[in-house]
């Protein structure tokens, strides 16, 4: 699975060159300079960093509510060790620290910064200085800009820094990564005697709000992070980082998370509240999906897979003559069955996919021209011509369907939401079943997914951003 995931991701880079219509996912933002502890001036120094504390806050950005910004407030308690004074321009990045471009060859820079020493606000100016990378290549640069204030540090005195500022996260929704760079550190003298990173989010933290595995794409939530309430904390003692020590979190966009929890609250009020069900089953399947279009196998994306299918179930439950809700509903099986059974050569014991081509024949016979069901049929039947066959009159079959009833629901779920007919309004031009039960054709052992699999990720998106639902 590991193998197809991975051929996945490179056929995805080549369909981004392809003619595409309509893309699943945001363009991520470039990756934004990550938080940077402090680094002294050039000269050795006897200053040790004793403690430092750092607190991101995550919220939802305000000028786009698909983004997600962190406030920054990083502590430092610093102590010269020799006998003697030392003033120095203290250093911070306002960029990447090891000369990196975001990838596009631009430099984004941390646009505000405050710092207060022993509690005093303090000025501080924008320097360019010099900065070598034995192994610079072509995205990288040789001098940084800086924040450079002045600090003095009496002999066997404590002198506490303060520095705030924003960092943006960067990632594909909806999740995002925000980085803070601890290596930076081991320019002070000595070890760092110990170290506080503390992410904070609007909500309580899980395992379903966060990615804990990489299968976002751009590595995944440091381990060891200790989860309590709305926090995830790590602890450092005596150390002399290295990059390993580096801290990164990867969450889902608050924005989204939000609304999960809005419309949780929604269906415990009125459970009769189909459309609520629907967004919510809609939410978590934005949850659930990675960007790269596949669903997260870990045992959290397993769950938030089942919560999604369950409210999709009470949703067409209550609302089983609307169109749309059948199709989201299909889109979320059909990612179940492509990448969860038929990638990997399974046997679809639990009718994932006759019950996904079920609700597709029946949102076609409740809207003909309903086209994000035409596309993802059209998909299919390029994907698994054994479950779907598309006629010359652009109509299709349903291979896939059996005479066998689907699994059971827990719901009152009218017959109309699972029927193998569509409904006599229907023209018969839009869809046509078989009275035949042909099993899908299984992908070869021998033989890679065919490279039109590279299409997915985008055609799993042909939910149109600006409708209410699906």
């Amino acid at each position: 699975m590991k193998k197809i995931r991975f051929l996945f991701s490179i056929l995805i880079l080549f369909a981004l060159f392809l003619p595409s219509r309509t893309v699943r996912a945001d363009v991520a933002p470039p990756e934004a300079p990550p938080g940077t502890t402090l680094l002294p001036g050039e000269a050795t120094t006897q200053v040790r960093m004793v403690a430092e504390t750092v607190t991101l806050t995550i919220s939802e950005d305000s000028a786009d509510a698909k983004n997600a910004v962190a406030r920054t407030e990083a502590v430092f308690t610093m102590r010269n060790l020799g006998a003697a004074e030392e003033k120095m321009a203290v250093r911070f990045p306002l960029s990447f620290f090891n000369g990196n471009s975001d990838g596009f060859g631009n430099f984004p820079e941390i646009k505000q910064i405050a710092v207060k020493i022993n509690g005093q606000l303090v000025s501080t100016r924008r320097e360019t200085q010099p900065f070598f990378n034995s192994e610079m290549s072509y995205h990288e640069r040789d001098e940084l800009p800086w924040a450079v204030f002045d600090v003095t540090f009496p002999p066997n005195q404590d002198v506490t820094i303060e520095v705030a500022y924003d960092v943006y996260g960067y990632g594909y929704y909806p999740y995002e990564a925000f980085k803070y760079i601890l290596e930076t550190g081991a320019g002070w003298n000595g070890t760092i005697g110990s170290a506080e990173i503390i992410v904070r989010l609007p909500y309580e933290v899980s395992k379903q709000n966060l990615d804990l595995t990489g299968q976002a794409g751009y590595g995944e939530t440091s381990s060891n992070g200790a989860l309590s309430g709305n926090e995830i904390r790590w602890s450092f003692k005596d150390f002399e980082p290295t990059y390993q020590d580096n801290v990164q979190i990867v969450a889902v966009t608050p924005s989204l998370w939000k609304k999960i929890l809005s419309e949780k609250s929604n269906v415990e009020k009125n459970p009769k509240d189909g459309e609520a069900w629907g967004r919510l089953a809609k939410a978590y399947k934005e949850v659930a999906l990675m960007p790269k279009g596949w669903l997260r196998d870990d045992d959290a994306g397993v769950e938030l897979y089942r919560l999604s299918k369950e409210a999709y179930e009470r949703c067409l439950a209550l609302l089983p003559d609307d169109p749309l809700w059948h199709y989201g509903y299909a889109e979320l099986l059909w990612a179940r069955y492509y990448f969860d059974v038929y990638s990997s050569g399974q046997v679809d014991t639990e009718g994932v996919l006759p019950a996904a081509l079920n609700s597709l024949q029946t949102a076609l016979a409740l809207d003909p021209n309903l086209q994000e069901a035409k596309d993802l049929l059209n998909f299919i039947s390029s994907q698994a011509p054994g479950a779907v066959q598309k006629n010359d009159d652009g109509s299709f079959t349903m291979l896939g369907l059996t005479a066998t009833s689907m699994p059971p629901t827990p719901w009152p779920t009218p017959t109309s939401v699972f029927t193998a007919v569509p409904p006599t309004s229907a023209p018969a031009s839009t869809i046509s079943s078989t009275s035949t039960a042909v099993p899908p054709e299984e992908p070869s052992a021998s033989s890679p997914l065919c490279g039109s699999a590279a299409i997915l990720p985008l055609l799993l998106g042909l939910i149109a951003l600006n409708r209410r639902k699906m």
